[in-house]
């Protein structure tokens, strides 16, 4: 799909707010539907039925931001849309995240301290919907990183639609339902493996509005975890991710997945990778946070892949080759 109108809107981020540390996250898994590139991010975005390209350009300083939205479209775009879109992409990217107390308890930390002052004012926003998230879940899940986007990719060639906009061209993923007609086996055939049930039960699972994330976003974090493990293929270590990624609870810190251990026994303790520490040592190590556990340990996260981004981390690879 050709997309050639553009509107503009512009948005501000509440001070200080870092750009690139906010709108690319090195430690994300490669996909075809977004590319960044310094003080520029295009992605694909669906909403609300219609399928769009987005390019973020950064038209502002950390202490005064301001993002300018190019949206690229096919049909009228009515001024509820885009202020609903508008509002859409300030709760994805936490633009309105007020990180003046965070700082305030941390900024003297001796581990924390110079990483914030390196990544002041990012966000640990994320771009997609609830449901687009537990489906790149899905395909994380017991696979290397070059499988995962095997298979990513081949369910948005699928069953997404190319976009050609602003000189790029990239995969948007498709909407809650277009997978009702597609049996397990089709999903199968593409090579998803036993995926495949999962996949297709999330799509019924929203299709059918047992499960709408505009609501679900209004209850409690019990309420939320509590439904979301109610989906077929969701087990704890998803719904620990969801919890701070699509609900932004920066309290709620209960799950390390084995591969996680590794790396928070080096970046913390200092311990090799391979003899890590025990989970509740490191849980209780993130507990001198407190209400900020989720935020303090995204900062600490970021600092390493971005570090990894621009040289090598020999310890790092080994992790990440395995």
């Amino acid at each position: 799909m050709q997309l050639t109108k553009v509107t503009t809107i512009q948005l501000a981020p509440t001070a200080p707010f870092n750009f690139d540390a906010t709108f690319h996250k090195p430690d994300h898994f490669t996909t075809g539907d977004n590319y960044w590139e310094p003080g520029v991010r295009r992605q694909t975005f669906h909403w609300l039925g219609r399928t769009l390209g987005l390019t973020f350009s950064d038209a502002g300083s950390v202490d005064h931001p301001a993002i300018r939205v190019d949206i690229h479209y096919d049909s009228q775009l009515e001024e509820h849309y885009l202020e609903s879109l508008a509002a859409e992409i300030c709760y994805r990217y936490n633009l309105d995240l007020d990180l003046t107390g965070f700082y305030a308890a941390f900024g003297s930390d001796a581990v924390l301290g110079p990483i914030l002052s390196r990544w002041r004012g990012m966000r640990p926003g994320h771009p997609s919907s609830l449901y687009e998230y537990l489906i790149i879940g899905i395909v994380l899940q017991n696979a290397t990183v070059k499988r995962s986007i095997q298979m990513f990719q081949a369910l948005l060639e699928h069953y997404g639609t190319l976009l050609s906009f602003d000189g790029h061209d990239l995969w948007c993923f498709w909407p809650p339902g277009r997978l009702a007609s597609i049996s397990e086996e089709d999903l199968r055939a593409i090579k998803v493996g036993y995926r495949a049930r999962s996949i297709k039960r999330i799509d019924d699972a929203f299709a059918s509005g047992q499960l709408d994330e505009l609501t679900l976003r209004q209850q409690d974090r019990e309420t939320q975890r509590r439904e979301l493990l109610k989906l077929y293929g969701v087990g704890p270590a998803t719904v620990w991710y969801l919890l701070m990624d699509v609900f932004h609870h920066w309290d709620f810190f209960d799950h390390i997945s084995p591969w996680e251990q590794k790396i928070y026994s080096k970046v913390f303790f200092d311990r090799d990778p391979e003899d890590p520490a025990p989970v509740d040592d490191l849980l209780a190590h993130f507990d001198r946070y407190g209400g900020y556990k989720q935020l303090a340990v995204h900062y600490i996260w970021e600092d390493l892949w971005w570090k990894r981004k621009n040289e090598p981390v020999p310890w790092l690879e080994k992790l990440i080759r395995t």
